[in-house]
Order: C-alpha cells, then structure tokens, then sequence
C-alpha cells in the first residue's frame, strides 16, 4: 500500500467484525511496530496482545463508560494491543521525556501496518493506568502509554476535518506565513 494513501486512509475503528485476526497479518503489524525508529535506538516499548474475552474484559475496566471505544474493547475486537514503555528506557534531554515519543510513534507504524492489512485501530489514550498496569501484570517501573482495539472494521467512519497547512506551518519563524 502507498505510504500516503495509507496516511489518508486510516481511520479510528470503533465497531469489528468478531472475526479472528490471522496470525500472520497480527505479526506483520507487530513486526510494523517493533522496526520503529526510537531515541538512540533504545526501543524502550513492550506489547501485550489480548485475545481472551475475559483477559479483554479485565482491561477495558480501566476505559471510562463515557469513551466511545469502551465498547470496542470490551466486546468486538477480536484482539486488543496494550502498549507500555519504560521511561528509563528511552532519553531525557533538556527535561523532555523521550520514552513517549518513541512509544508513539511504535504505535502508529503498528496502526499503519494494521490498515495496509485491511485492519481497524483506534488509539485509546483515555483509561485508568493504575487499573490497565494491574490487569495487565505490568511492572511498576513502565508506563502503560496506550491500547488498541485490532480487527477487521465493521463500519469505516468518513474522512473528518483536517486544519490545513497555513495554520500549523510556519515559513523560518513563528508566525510568519508558510510559503510554498
């Protein structure tokens, strides 16, 4: 798939197919986040893939009633990917954490990798970590950055607004216009 097709694309998926993800297309998503680019190369990230319904059920107590993709979690996803990442991992400089840059963008080559395999993500970053990390067994020196419900879409939502370039782009300096 074109990487900016792939970019455009992609969706947040909120209601799966109760079909099971193949092996194959799940390792190819997770080997999609695992080759990551990260701070000094210290892949500071760790994944857990959830497929038992009672497993699924103990994390989505830490997703909020009121989060759309409480659902997703909880019932229709075949699968649910929770990521950590430990923050002595990764870099600090100037007081700037790295571990959480280096875990997002681990997350969105495997939301990228997922799409290109007619996948469905959403990016849930809305939950009780306390609730996730004890569900989860995680150790208490990494953070539970995120989680993602994986499977095929049930309903792809529409294309929604985008800010275009001239408001988030500026040419040399702030605030001077982008020139193109």
């Amino acid at each position: 798939m074109n990487i900016y097709k792939a970019l455009n694309e992609r969706r947040s998926v909120r209601k799966y197919k109760t079909d099971p993800v193949p092996d194959e297309k799940l390792k190819r998503v997770l080997e999609a986040a695992r080759v990551a680019p990260s701070w000094k190369n210290q892949q500071c990230w760790k994944f857990i893939v959830i497929r038992d319904n009672e497993q699924k059920k103990a994390v989505s107590a830490c997703v909020p009633d009121s989060n759309p993709a409480k659902r997703a979690v909880t019932e229709t996803a075949p699968v649910v990917v929770v990521l950590c990442a430990d923050p002595q991992g990764s870099g600090n400089q100037d007081n700037k954490d790295f571990y959480m840059l280096d875990a997002g963008i681990a997350m969105q080559q495997l939301m990228l990798a997922a799409h290109a395999e007619g996948l469905g993500t959403c990016w849930v970053g809305w939950f009780e970590e306390e609730i996730a990390r004890a569900a989860c067994g995680v150790p208490a020196d990494y953070r539970v950055v995120a989680l993602t419900p994986l499977g095929t879409p049930e309903v792809l939502s529409s294309k929604r607004a985008r800010k275009e370039l001239e408001e988030i782009v500026f040419s040399e300096k702030w605030g001077n216009p982008f020139k193109q």
